[in-house]
């Protein structure tokens, strides 16, 4: 539990340093394209309700393809920041913090469990996010405990389970490398799924 402290003291720490007057010398142009941002999103939805209710193609679509698939909440993030930017403010903040914890996966064992995997790791393993994403879901899971699913960049679920001392909550944008939260015990339980499809350790990660 030190390391797990260790590293929540080192991510507070950088983003006091880092909040300082230069991140508060413009505050009405961030406020001004905030507002701009949110007028823009509000037009677009309403101009996609009045097509969608005067085209009966658009329906169809909306109704087969979009009502029933999963929705890549990833995709839609990565399309709104590059046309629109971040909403945050200080993003120059959180992308420094995140650097401060940048770990790949470490494991003694792994054999298959369930639908996915289980891997034996050291006691209160600090876990790494293994692909950026958003965080879709958060909570218990029959026979794998609490869990947290990530919509990776790739459209791969990915679900750690077994997790405690979460450093995230929902809908958070998380980077690859970054520390998600703690195993409880020695076992990390991790399931890939894609399309409703379950994917094999090997498909997604080597």
């Amino acid at each position: 539990m030190d390391e797990y402290k260790a590293v929540k003291m080192r991510l507070k720490n950088k983003k006091k340093f880092k909040v300082n007057n230069e991140n508060f010398q413009k505050p009405n142009n961030y406020i001004n394209n905030l507002i701009t941002r949110i007028l823009i999103s509000v037009i677009l939805f309403f101009g996609f309700i009045i097509a969608t209710n005067s085209s009966n193609k658009i329906s169809e679509f909306v109704s087969n393809d979009v009502l029933k698939k999963n929705i890549s909440f990833s995709k839609i993030t990565n399309l709104y920041n590059k046309y629109f930017g971040s909403v945050l403010p200080f993003k120059d903040i959180t992308e420094e913090a995140n650097t401060v914890f940048n770990e790949t996966l470490t494991y003694e064992s792994i054999k298959n469990y369930k639908d996915g995997y289980q891997l034996e790791v050291k006691e209160n393993y600090l876990v790494p996010v293994i692909t950026s994403g958003i965080v879709v879901f958060i909570g218990e899971k029959e026979e794998l405990g609490n869990t947290v699913i990530v919509q990776g960049i790739d459209e791969v679920d990915y679900w750690y389970s077994n997790i405690d001392n979460l450093s995230v909550s929902l809908y958070d944008y998380v980077s690859e490398g970054t520390f998600l939260g703690s195993a409880k015990g020695t076992n990390l339980y991790l399931t890939f799924l894609k399309n409703g499809e379950y994917l094999g350790y090997d498909e997604v990660l080597e």
